[in-house]
Order: C-alpha cells, then structure tokens, then sequence
C-alpha cells in the first residue's frame, strides 16, 4: 500500500515538473475516457514489467533489517516482543494513513469512478415509464444464464497445457527454495562459533540467512526488469530451474547443527554458506519472476488474467509442498 501510494504521487510530481497535466488535457474531451484508459493501462502496464512481485521481496526484507536492530537494541525477551509490537503498531498506522490519502490522487479517482460506473448499469434499473413486463425482463436480462456464464468461462485445460512448462518452473523454483530457507538455512552456524565474537555467534544466522536471502531474492526480481533471458520457449529455462536441485546437498554439507545422521561436515569455512544463500536468493527472484510473468504473455490477451490466477496456484503449491518436504529433510539430517 505504501510504496503503491508513493509512486503515484511521485508520476503526478513528475508530470508537474514538466508541466504537463495528464488528466486536465483530455478532461472537456469527448474522448477522455477513453484516452485516460489507454494512458493508465500503459503506465500499469510498464510499471509491472519493471518491478515485478516487488513488495515480497521488499517486505522481507525489510523484516530481516527489524530483526537485526532489535537483537542490537533490545536487551532481553520482553524488550524484544515490544519492540516488535510496536514495530508493527506504526506499520499498520502508517499503511491506514496510505490509505486514506489514496481517494485525494485523482490517479485513484479516476479508477474508483469507473468501477462505480460500471457497477450501477442504467441498463439494470430501466426508466419507470416503462411496465412491469419489461421491467422485469430488462432486470432478467442484466443476469447471465448458467449457459452464458459456461461459455465465458476461460478454458481451464488449454490454460494448463500451453503453461505446464512455465507452472513446473514455477512450482519447482519454490519448491526448492522453501525445502532449504528457512528450514534449513537458518540452522547453518558459523565454523567459528567458539571465538566468542557478535559476528559469529549473534548476528551470524540473522545476516547471512535472513537478510542476505531476502536482499538477493530481491535483486533477482529486479534485474528482470532489464534482462529476461531465457525466453519463454527456451529450454534453457526449465534446465536452469532443475540445476537449483544441487544447492539442497550444498547446504546440507554446511555446518548445520545439530546433526544426526550426517555427521561430516565439508565446507568448513564460513564463505560458502553465504555464496549460497545469495545464489539461492538470486535464483528465486529471476528465475521464479520470469516465470510468473512469460505465464501471461504466451496467452491471448483475453486469458492473460485466468493465465495469472493459474501461475498463481502453481506458486502456491509450490510453497505448501516445499513446507512439507522440509520437514522430511531436516529428520533426515
């Protein structure tokens, strides 16, 4: 919500600047409607290609960077839970303030008006002049049939068969990602535990896990808004997902603790850790990002938004069976 209510108010201080007026030019023009909508949906439109999925990353992030100015803030376990609470008091109070500021940008009008517009068709409350017998007939027909609402429907099947490739890198990138982080990421401690210093011992776990991954993932997202390679057809892409599978033994063999099963721990230096939770971090931004968004793009643009809604569902399982699978691999070490 915040950094919604941020980048519109910056797009009108832009126009400003340069003393344009995007909504006064076309507002006594007999096409403005018209013209506003093909002008949003084009702003929309590049902001989305440029910053894709951008409030997930940026919100964990964000979390990682709390977590470590309150393990150097707070003394003790209730000074922690405080400062947590109150963390979230001011976001919730500072996302309310968002939203009430929204309705003032005329950007938000313009869409709360059309959605309104539309909502309250004239063709649905016909005139009183008219009898009961068309009356009803015209508010019959403001409702579809259940054999109108069948054939509007988008085809499923074809959906899931023109993005099967596409949904399995999206399903296996998060797959992978949430077997390792934070599951096992998390319990990876320094080599050097035993000197006794804050880097090893305190900030170690929270640095290189937390806010290293978060700031990755991130940055993996973000670079797609310059690079998208591979293509959507590429076979290089599926290849690049299913390579990610080796980064689950790389992480085993660090120094996770405890250990039950295996024993021997082989990358004894604190480097590797950190190298591959950014690689894991990057990976998941790019590759999951460039997957989620080619989902749509291979469609008609008429399916393009069931398109979204399916990639969605593979994201999520992707997730859920991650989270199960997890579990599994931490018994098994």
């Amino acid at each position: 919500m915040m950094l919604i209510t941020l980048q519109m108010y910056w797009r009108v201080g832009e126009r400003n600047k340069e003393g344009r007026d995007e909504y006064s030019d076309f507002r006594y023009s007999q096409n403005y409607n018209t013209a506003c909508s093909n002008r949003h949906s084009l702003h929309e439109e590049s902001w989305i290609r440029k910053h894709p999925e951008f409030g997930q990353a940026m919100g964990g992030t964000i979390c990682a960077v709390a977590s470590i100015v309150d393990l150097a803030a707070a003394a003790d376990v209730t000074d922690s839970a405080l400062v947590f609470f109150v963390t979230a008091d001011v976001f919730i109070l500072v996302c309310i303030l968002m939203y009430l500021i929204l309705p003032t940008l005329e950007y938000s009008r313009y869409y709360m008006t059309v959605q309104k517009d539309s909502t309250y068709s004239p063709s649905i409350f016909p005139n009183n002049s008219l009898g009961e017998e068309n009356e009803s007939q015209s508010i019959n027909s403001s409702f579809p049939t259940k054999r109108a609402r069948d054939k509007n429907s988008p085809p499923l099947c074809l959906i899931l068969k023109k993005t099967a490739v596409l949904g399995f890198c999206l399903f296996y990138v998060f797959f992978i990602s949430i077997i390792i982080f934070p599951s096992v990421s998390s319990n990876i401690e320094s080599v050097n535990k035993d000197s006794g210093s804050l880097w090893t011992n305190k900030y170690f776990i929270p640095l290189t896990s937390f806010l290293l991954y978060n700031f990755a993932d991130w940055c993996g997202r973000q670079i797609t808004a310059w690079i998208q390679a591979p293509g959507p057809k590429s076979k290089l892409l599926p290849i690049l997902v299913f390579l990610r599978t080796f980064l689950l033994p790389l992480f085993i063999l660090c120094n996770y603790q405890p250990r039950t099963h295996f024993k021997t721990v082989f990358f004894k230096t604190d480097v590797y850790p950190t190298v591959f939770i950014t690689l894991l971090g990057l990976s998941n931004g790019y590759l999951g990002t460039l997957a989620i968004i080619y989902g749509p793009k291979i469609m008609p643009k008429e399916l393009a938004e069931a398109t979204g809604v399916v990639m969605t569902f593979y994201l999520m399982l992707g997730l859920a069976m991650g989270s199960a699978f997890s579990v599994l691999v931490v018994h098994l070490i």
